[in-house]
């Protein structure tokens, strides 16, 4: 087992160095500006588009925009804003919050391109059903001889999307403070998970619809609760995070200090892993969305990474900056202590039912992702097999080290980011002539 941890430790290292972060951000902001600034122009009209207002039942796809948000959201807000942000602030210091931030905002303008591609070039399943995402965009919209991009993709879409850090961070929740054991975590989130999952994207659409907005708002308001009882202290909080950021105060990170390198590396991947902006998996989801549209797709998605990073994953950072909680190894479980010791008595329960919650919608909203993943790769015979292995996944992970369960997902993730962003740069000229003319007939 322990050369099964180094390796995918070492893989990490390798992966996870600065031409990815570059690749990541520098793409981010490249669609920023090609875009026209399109996360501050187009923010009044996506939350009009997501109120409902221009649905229409005859439109292609499966899922309505907002049902298609809510798979994305409850994919990216999960434990990746409870355990990730904690992991975060334990590797690289308050400055690593930072640059979660700048990942969230360069990643906003990064899921308008890569989901109105994800509507622009779909591709009818054998159901007649169309299906987009990352590996359809570069098979339709950049030819065939892009496919290894899209095999590579879909492979590692099959990987990344697994179940690992959920289950194994709720399990490892449940083990420390409630004593309940990782078998019988894993158990159960397995059977609940797959009793939503064996009915396809449309029960996966009105379950998410249902819960994501309703866990949101629970544990929103349990941060809120904590940062307005200490809001005295939280301007100083928000300077000792710029300042670490860029090394100025002479301790970064954790403990004896970080290099600024490794704090920026660490909140971008992090920021990463929390909202998946440039990963591919948000295609996915707004792929399937019912809409003739792309464009609107793609500005519904932009919401996806401000709710995620500059909401959730600050509310976060925020209640375990002010309880002082210490930052050893990081996780879920360094979270739900800083929220006992600012709610003592209280902030244990609520935590862990708000995890429970995050987990299990995430691991709904993933399992789709890695089949549609399969799908592509292996047909509908084969790859719908996909579920019944993600499902086994599920209770194995439960027994995992916490790193080799992030680090698995890492590998996976860095691997999908490069055929998601060159198929996104090399077709963004086609993004940009369509929103202008979508904008341009809707008078925006």
């Amino acid at each position: 087992m322990q050369a099964f941890d180094k390796f995918w430790a070492e893989a990490v290292t390798v992966l996870w160095g600065m031409p990815l972060v570059l690749l990541l951000t520098g793409a981010g902001v490249y669609f920023t500006v090609m875009g026209g600034f399109m996360p501050l122009r187009g923010f009044r009209h996506a939350l009009s588009i997501l109120s409902g207002r221009f649905d229409d039942p005859n439109d292609p796809g499966e899922i309505s925009h907002f049902q298609a948000l809510s798979s994305a959201l409850s994919a990216t807000v999960g434990l990746g804003n409870i355990a990730g942000v904690a992991i975060a602030v334990a590797i690289g210091g308050p400055g690593a919050i930072f640059w979660m931030w700048i990942s969230g905002l360069v990643g906003m303008s990064t899921k308008f391109f890569t989901c109105t591609l994800a509507c622009l070039y779909r591709k009818e399943d054998e159901s007649g059903v169309p299906q987009g995402g990352p590996m359809y965009y570069l098979e339709v919209g950049l030819g065939k001889k892009f496919l290894p991009l899209a095999y590579m993709f879909a492979v590692f879409g099959m990987i990344g999307t697994l179940p690992l850090f959920q289950s194994n961070q709720l399990a490892g929740l449940l083990e420390v403070h409630w004593s309940i054991d990782r078998s019988v975590t894993g158990t159960l989130a397995m059977l609940a998970v797959g009793a939503v999952i064996l009915g396809g994207i449309k029960r996966v659409g009105k379950t998410t619809a249902k819960v994501v907005p309703a866990m949101c708002l629970l544990y929103l308001l349990a941060c809120l609760t904590v940062v307005i009882t200490n809001y005295t202290v939280v301007p100083a909080l928000f300077v000792s995070i710029f300042k670490h950021a860029f090394g100025m105060d002479a301790a970064i990170g954790a403990a004896t200090g970080v290099a600024v390198k490794q704090v920026l590396i660490t909140g971008i991947q992090r920021g990463a892993f929390s909202n998946e902006a440039g990963i591919g998996t948000a295609p996915l989801a707004h792929g399937a969305a019912k809409t003739d549209e792309p464009v609107r797709e793609g500005l519904v998605a932009m919401i996806g990474p401000f709710v995620d990073t500059h909401v959730v994953c600050t509310l976060t950072a925020l209640v375990i900056l002010l309880t002082g909680v210490n930052p050893h190894g990081g996780g879920i479980v360094m979270t739900a202590t800083a929220f006992e010791l600012a709610m003592p008595g209280f902030g244990k329960p609520l935590l862990t039912l708000v995890a429970v919650l995050f987990a299990t919608t995430t691991m709904i909203s993933l399992c789709y992702y890695g089949q549609k993943c399969a799908r592509y790769l292996l047909g509908p015979l084969f790859g719908d097999l996909y579920i019944y292995m993600y499902l086994l996944f599920i209770p194995i992970a439960a027994h995992w080290t916490q790193a080799t369960a992030v680090n698995i997902a890492d590998v996976a993730f860095a691997l999908m980011a490069i055929p998601t962003l060159i198929g996104g740069l090399l077709l963004s000229p086609k993004v940009v002539s369509a929103y202008r003319d979508y904008f341009q007939r809707m008078r925006i």
